[in-house]
């Protein structure tokens, strides 16, 4: 039998980004961006009971303003939270944490990757901004798409890679886990699996990690989420990456399962749980990735931002997907102007 005696489990299991160092005091976040998605992270965040001040900025003035007065009006029915907002980022000076959602909406029918270009223009204006006013803040990019705009933000600021973090597969893998959890006529609190890779098109479904109580779904049918597997389970991917597309389609945007997922992040990072989310973070090195990318992987977050990165154990199959999709950003990365 093999000598365990000093074996470092949590070496193993995690690889440390960032020290685990606690911070403390009032929480004032801002969102950068005040359009549906923007405003449905902020509602989400303040009916969370998540910060003592939200701070919304945008450039177009009647729609900041109202949307600020809008939410000023419902402060009796909030937790003592200070609601306001400005075109000049100075209000936001000293925030905790900074949402990013601005940016070019993408249209019925367009992928996330043709939406790039026209993001990266805004955000050469947005991030300078942010980290002039909030050097010592955590990034927070939904703005699509987030793999790549989530490596922009890092490139802009010039903040360390902890504290730049996209809410990348965090929402997908909140979908894969809500159909399964139907065909199994369970809650999706119940079901446990992900969605790594990119938040897009060449999303990898992790389905030799998805597990109801510890029972993994694959060791009952070795090839369950593929075309060989049971009937109906290989859909379920595909769902998942339609999913959003379905919704532009059928009212014009997403909002509101964004505007959660990211405020549950939030909660994460502000309330120091050491919760593990699949986010957008720095992949280079794993799983034979030699481009300097953002994908979504399971990771611990805390108040410092992401923590660690879980070492998980991929299929082959499963390996080849995620470096597929590591080459279909890196392919795009390669052609911004800056």
């Amino acid at each position: 039998m093999a000598d365990l005696k000093g074996f470092d489990i949590m070496s193993e299991l995690f690889t440390e980004v960032c020290p685990d160092i606690p911070k403390s005091g009032p929480s004032k976040v801002t969102v950068v961006g005040v359009g549906m998605v923007g405003m449905a992270c902020g509602m989400s965040v303040v009916l969370k009971g998540l910060c003592t001040d939200l701070v919304l900025v945008d450039v177009v003035q009647d729609k900041l303003q109202g949307e600020v007065m809008d939410l000023q009006h419902g402060s009796l029915f909030l937790e003592n939270i200070k609601v306001y907002g400005d075109k000049d980022y100075s209000v936001s000076a000293n925030s905790r944490i900074v949402i990013v959602t601005a940016g070019a909406r993408q249209q019925p029918g367009e992928s996330r990757l043709s939406l790039v270009q026209r993001n990266v223009n805004i955000f050469k204006h947005i991030i300078p901004q942010i980290a002039k006013y909030s050097p010592s803040a955590i990034l927070v990019i939904v703005s699509n798409p987030v793999d790549l705009m989530t490596y922009v933000a890092w490139k802009l600021s010039n903040f360390p890679r902890n504290r730049v973090i996209g809410s990348g597969t965090n929402l997908d893998s909140a979908r894969f886990r809500h159909l399964i959890a139907e065909k199994l006529n369970l809650s999706p609190v119940s079901v446990h699996g992900w969605i790594i890779g990119e938040h897009g098109d060449s999303s990898v479904p992790m389905w030799s990690g998805v597990n109801v109580s510890g029972k993994c779904l694959n060791s009952i049918h070795p090839r369950i989420g593929y075309p060989d597997g049971p009937e109906g389970w290989d859909k379920i991917h595909k769902q998942v990456v339609d999913g959003a597309y379905d919704v532009i389609r059928l009212k014009g945007y997403t909002n509101w399962a964004i505007g959660l997922s990211c405020a549950e992040l939030l909660a994460t990072i502000l309330h120091h749980r050491h919760r593990i989310h699949p986010v957008t973070c720095f992949v280079k090195g794993r799983y034979g990735i030699t481009d300097d990318v953002c994908l979504s992987l399971p990771c611990v977050l805390n108040c410092n931002g992401v923590n660690s990165i879980v070492n998980v154990d991929l299929t082959a199959e499963e390996e080849a997907m995620i470096k597929k999709s590591a080459m279909t950003i890196a392919d795009v990365q390669k052609g911004l102007k800056w």
